[in-house]
């Protein structure tokens, strides 16, 4: 991909609702769990960058399918209180196999996680999007990953396509040292876990802490960022702020909200 100037390319996609199957299971570390989904409908799903969200459509008690929401005018979904969805990162798609990887965190009680907790092969999920990409230019002097546990999909994603010798930091928070895995790259890449142990996630300043023991490799240096919605400005303000990095090498977002159901995505792009 060409860039003609350092600014971010946004791609749109054609919105489409799609049923899958679980296909397979993997527990890849005691609180995050590998589903891969199969199915006719998965054939031509596109996800050009590793930050891609879908929304995902959960079954309600007694059926097992999912219902989709309607599509307006403006083709985006239109919103419907007696349907439960969450957005998700596809963690990886094969065009071949029409296999797409997601990667849930089984955390709290919430609908995605105790779905996630009990799927098993053959049940049904509901898919639609990614509504569009937003692709980052490859020619930043450095990459800077910032995230918690529920941005690992993306940042193991990001890491995993990452061109040869790219330099790049993820710095990560998880629960705990159990947490860890390995994550394959041809970059010239730098892992910091961060663990919790018992801290509660949502009163967490571990990510912040850890930025500020941070040295830069260079002002030209890209930063990614996705956590709590409130951890996340404060990481761009510190940023902003102290290391006087320009607003536009910095793209953020709010995964998830402390007592509420969903972060609000795109914070401060």
């Amino acid at each position: 991909m060409n860039f003609p100037t350092r600014t971010p390319l946004r791609v749109r996609h054609p919105l489409r609702r799609r049923l899958a199957q679980v296909s397979r299971i993997e527990q890849i570390s005691p609180l995050m769990r590998r589903i891969i989904f199969s199915g006719k409908d998965l054939e031509g799903f596109v996800t050009a960058a590793a930050d891609d969200h879908i929304k995902l459509f959960f079954p309600l008690p007694g059926q097992d399918q999912p219902t989709f929401p309607e599509i307006g005018p403006d083709g985006r979904l239109i919103p419907d209180p007696n349907i439960i969805a969450r957005d998700y990162t596809p963690r990886r798609f094969d065009p071949q196999t029409h296999e797409l990887t997601i990667e849930f965190v089984l955390h709290g009680e919430g609908p995605a996680a105790s779905w996630a907790a009990q799927a098993q092969p053959g049940q049904w999920l509901g898919i639609g999007g990614p509504r569009g990409s937003f692709l980052v230019p490859e020619d930043y002097a450095a990459y800077l990953l910032i995230g918690d546990e529920t941005a690992l999909p993306a940042i193991a994603r990001r890491l995993e396509e990452a061109a040869p010798g790219t330099n790049m930091t993820a710095i990560i928070e998880i629960a705990n040292a159990r947490e860890e895995r390995p994550l394959p790259t041809r970059a010239d890449a730098r892992i910091l876990w961060c663990h919790r142990n018992e801290a509660p996630a949502n009163d967490s300043t571990i990510l912040l802490d850890a930025l500020k023991n941070f040295a830069l490799p260079s002002k030209d240096t890209h930063v990614w960022i996705a956590t709590e919605i409130e951890t996340a400005r404060r990481l761009r303000d510190y940023l902003e702020t102290e290391e006087a990095l320009p607003h536009a090498q910095i793209r953020s977002a709010g995964y998830w909200r402390h007592g509420a159901a969903e972060g609000d995505d795109g914070i401060g792009n």
